[in-house]
């Protein structure tokens, strides 16, 4: 992001800060005036997808990055600020892409709403940079420990996280805690049934490399699977130009190994994939990380778990 880019950025949240200062006092009050079901705030797809399943609806839920966007140069705007103030939980990741989350909720002081990190819930690792990859430094870098946060891309992360949401709508919700408890477990045998298809496919499939003209959100997927994978980009990385290194080494990846695809993300303009695919022959196939998703896909209900389905068949051509 640019110098002016990140300023607006700044502003922008200066100005959400401002006006959560101000909704603090009466929020938490109008939430608890007795309106038909809880208010939920999810900031993105895997939180809303998750706490939708466990609710059995949409009904009270909002999602503030919206279908289309770019997540990780979200920065909340006013009404999102008074959706998070005015709501009974807030769900997040909680990883890189919500840190603006903190400074949002420590205005409200005692009066901030329940909030659930569903990384905690889960074993974060730490980011990887992987061979032959694009990395830009950018200026202001923490030295500290860079924690992956794409941790729902394996399923079994995924069962995790939509049993911490349970557990947090049967606190907030006692008296629905039975149908809440049946909607969870509907959903977590639906993702089960993804994990068992993805350990059947790996197992018997003809190769275990994976190659991504693209950002890499797939650590956790590849760690639960045991799938070598090489990338252009880093997971949370600017879209840019790979250097002629990373290009050339993921070109000749594909011609030594043997490897039939290349992979783009959803909502990627998929430039670097159609180079290597053009250099190739290889075909471009698309995974998808569901950190976020189309408005088309989302119009249609798409789900965490119709979008891995949609990944096992893509990973199917692509391992064989």
């Amino acid at each position: 992001m640019s110098k002016h880019g990140r300023l607006e950025g700044c502003l922008a949240l200066l100005a959400a800060l401002i006006l959560a200062a101000s909704l603090a006092g009466c929020a938490r009050g109008i939430s608890e005036a007795g309106e038909a079901g809880p208010r939920i705030v999810c900031t993105s797809f895997p939180c809303y997808d998750f706490t939708r399943a466990v609710l059995g609806s949409d009904a009270g839920l909002t999602l503030l990055i919206k279908p289309g966007a770019e997540v990780h140069s979200y920065e909340p705007a006013p009404p999102d600020v008074r959706a998070i103030a005015e709501c009974d939980l807030f769900v997040c990741i909680g990883g890189e892409s919500d840190v603006w989350a903190d400074d949002v909720l420590a205005t409200f002081g005692a009066d901030a709403p329940r909030q659930l990190r569903l990384i905690d819930s889960v074993e974060a690792v730490e980011e990887q940079e992987i061979e032959g990859m694009t990395v830009h430094a950018e200026a202001g870098d923490s030295d500290g420990i860079e924690y992956d946060e794409h941790v729902w891309t394996s399923p079994v992360n995924a069962e995790r996280m939509v049993a911490a949401v349970r557990d947090a709508l049967c606190a907030l919700l006692p008296e629905r805690s039975g149908e809440l408890e049946a909607n969870a477990r509907a959903y977590l045998d639906k993702i089960a049934d993804i994990d068992a298809q993805l350990r059947a496919l790996v197992d018997g499939a003809a190769r275990r490399e994976l190659v991504f003209g693209d950002r890499f959100p797939f650590l956790y997927l590849a760690r639960e699977y045991g799938l070598t994978c090489w990338a252009a980009f880093p997971s949370c990385a600017a879209e840019s130009e790979p250097s002629a290194r990373t290009l050339a080494f993921l070109i000749e990846k594909i011609r030594e190994d043997g490897i039939p695809a290349v992979y783009q993300i959803e909502l990627s303009r998929g430039l670097t994939a159609r180079t290597i695919a053009e250099e190739t022959g290889a075909q471009v196939l698309t995974l998808q990380s569901a950190q976020n998703l189309s408005e088309a896909d989302f119009a249609a209900g798409a789900t965490y778990v119709s979008l891995m389905r949609e990944n096992i068949e893509a990973l199917r051509k692509g391992l064989n």
